[in-house]
């Protein structure tokens, strides 16, 4: 499956070039545009892998852009720019932006662009998962934990007899351990 891109590049000509370039490797452009805010709109809409923005563009800069589309976690971001200033550097990578060419840039910097900001996305978005499944267990931990407390204030049980409560109404409700401890803390749910 070819990696999707979006060109955001006010410059029509650099645009076209882009794209020619990008599909000559074997991309798939799916869409571009001249303006930042309708970067962000593609992005949204179209999904792609990439999302390739110029910095000064109309509507909304590419740092501004990017902020949006990396806030929204939905591709990576690569920055083109005349401009090699750190301080423009500095900010297109504060805004999300995972790698970075200046104007005129070579295809050989290019494709070995895309691929790290590629690849650096896919790397946070594992993360993001993995810190997704721990948030979720913690809050099924604590969730847990009070329904035991509940258990064992209300119903004088011990720990491990509220545990096994727990589990057993996991069981029978065909319900997340998560699930039945919410069910005893709202009071839905007690021991006969």
């Amino acid at each position: 499956m070819s990696i999707r891109v979006v060109i955001a590049e006010d410059e029509a000509i650099i645009r076209l070039d882009l794209k020619e370039t990008l599909e000559e490797e074997g991309y798939d452009v799916v869409g571009e545009t001249g303006r930042g805010d309708k970067a962000v709109e593609l992005v949204r809409e179209l999904r792609p892998d990439i999302a390739i923005l110029d910095i000064k563009m109309p509507g909304m800069d590419g740092i501004e852009a990017a902020r949006h589309i990396t806030k929204d976690r939905i591709c990576g971001v690569l920055v083109l720019t005349a401009f090699s200033q750190r301080e423009v550097i500095e900010e297109a990578r504060d805004a999300g932006a995972l790698a970075y060419l200046v104007k005129p840039f070579q295809k050989t910097d290019l494709i070995p662009a895309i691929e790290v900001a590629i690849g650096r996305f896919r790397e946070m978005q594992a993360l993001n998962g993995e810190v997704d499944a721990l948030e979720e267990q913690l809050e099924a931990r604590k969730s847990i934990d009070r329904a035991k407390g509940v258990l064992r204030d209300t119903h004088a049980m011990t720990e491990n007899d509220a545990y096994g409560f727990i589990q057993r109404g996991a069981m029978n409700h065909r319900a997340t351990m998560k699930a039945v401890a919410d069910m005893i803390i709202s009071g839905e749910l007690r021991p006969e």
